[in-house]
């Protein structure tokens, strides 16, 4: 038998359901803010990630999937959204003096180790800023996330972890400095961070390995390295935080692993799914629109992985999986299922916010019931000769003691309809 590629995984219907919940109170809050939605293909040209994304990054030198067209091209399936993001809108006219506010959601591809929690194909949804610079962006953006927590009751299962890495001038600073002071230790460096160290040195910052750690202790720290607007702008940020009461833990060594953050950068992060914390990160990025052949313009977003997300709320809201179905229609003869299926269509059209199952496959009445239940269904509707004879439906419910009744195709909208608003 075939099975799936490794790292590439199924999400059925018991999950899809629960997936399908998050996504659509996630997606809801980004509406409320003023945020539109934007769709992103999943191929695109290999120079936009490597010239975005950064050639000495992990994602770029280790983790993309990518291959030759027909026409000799390098095309790769998206590993990340903002560099796709900035291409779309530049590429229709949405970016030089403009504001544009988006999200987009759905799936990234990583060749990386899979495990609980981390997969080749993951699935992200995020939340960008263009055309706007300052904090308060930053500050609305890290509030939206904190709103969303609440929301899916994990805040207190999360925490913020908050730095910036100034202007890209005093990135390159603390960049020579971190070189000079790790160049004559390089032999004791784990093998990534040797490797980093002549590409992407600041990514030896987040090493995992404790010798590497060990020796970073003593290392020069980027807030040595900041220039007045990039303090002000930092202390703006935490200021608005702390009026928003947004807590968060500022942390030194956070960096992020592309090329294109400047400024603020931050992690939502969590101790409750083992070595894979962070469900949320994001940060600005004033200079990656030029990067990609722009105008400069400011820009500011996150991305949040979706999977980690739903482990988390998983943890405590398991018992609160959605059903399947509302109502469920029990067929008691095969030769009423015309007349059945009419009505439910009709149904439907009178209660459009239900989720209304009809059998298929015939069976006894007994049966029929049972697969009503498992699908957690409130209510069976029973078809059989005297309710066609009577043009009506019997009622049994299946949460509640209540006795059954028989309905006629409006009354039973009507009591539905209440039944779900009350």
């Amino acid at each position: 038998m075939v099975q799936s590629v490794r790292g590439m995984r199924d999400v059925l219907p018991d999950e899809a359901r629960r997936w399908r919940s998050v996504e659509d109170r996630i997606k809801y809050l980004m509406l409320g803010y003023g945020y539109e939605e934007i769709h992103l293909p999943l191929l695109e040209a290999t120079e936009l990630f490597s010239r975005g994304v950064g050639e000495g990054t992990d994602i770029v030198e280790k983790e993309m999937y990518t291959l030759t067209d027909q026409e000799g091209s390098g095309i790769t399936l998206r590993p990340e959204g903002t560099a796709s993001c900035v291409r779309a809108l530049q590429e229709h006219g949405l970016l030089f003096n403009q504001t544009q506010r988006v999200f987009y959601s759905g799936p990234m591809f990583r060749y990386e180790r899979p495990q609980k929690g981390r997969y080749r194909q993951f699935y992200q949804i995020g939340a960008e800023v263009f055309g706007a610079g300052g904090a308060e962006v930053d500050a609305e953006l890290i509030s939206m996330c904190y709103r969303l927590w609440c929301d899916l009751g994990i805040d207190r299962r999360v925490h913020l972890e908050l730095n910036t890495l100034g202007s890209s001038s005093v990135r390159k600073r603390y960049r020579e400095a971190l070189v000079t002071y790790l160049t004559p230790l390089i032999d004791q460096l784990d093998e990534d961070s040797q490797r980093r160290l002549s590409r992407n040195p600041l990514r030896i910052l987040d090493s995992k390995n404790p010798q590497t750690q060990a020796l970073l202790e003593d290392a020069p720290v980027m807030s040595a390295f900041l220039d007045e607007e990039s303090v002000a702008n930092y202390e703006r940020l935490k200021e608005l935080l702390n009026q928003l009461q947004v807590p968060y833990q500022q942390n030194d060594r956070l960096v992020r692993g592309l090329d294109y953050y400047t400024d603020t950068v931050f992690e939502w992060v969590t101790t409750d799914l083992g070595s894979q914390g962070t469900i949320c990160a994001g940060g600005r990025y004033d200079g990656l629109v030029e990067m990609l052949g722009g105008k400069p313009t400011p820009g500011s977003g996150y991305a949040i992985g979706l999977e980690r997300v739903l482990l988390l709320h998983e943890l405590d809201h398991a018992e609160r999986e959605p059903r399947s179905a509302d109502v469920y229609c029990c067929v008691v003869d095969p030769a009423q299922h015309g007349w059945a299926m009419h009505f439910i269509e009709q149904l439907r059209e009178l209660a459009p916010d239900l989720r209304i199952r009809l059998h298929a496959g015939g069976g006894k009445l007994k049966n029929q019931l049972k697969r009503a239940d498992q699908t957690g269904a409130q209510w069976a509707l029973i078809a059989g000769d005297s309710e066609v004879t009577n043009n009506r439906v019997a009622v049994k419910f299946l949460r509640t003691d209540q006795a059954q009744v028989e309905m006629g195709l409006n009354e039973l909208a009507a009591f539905l309809n209440n039944a779900i608003q009350s």
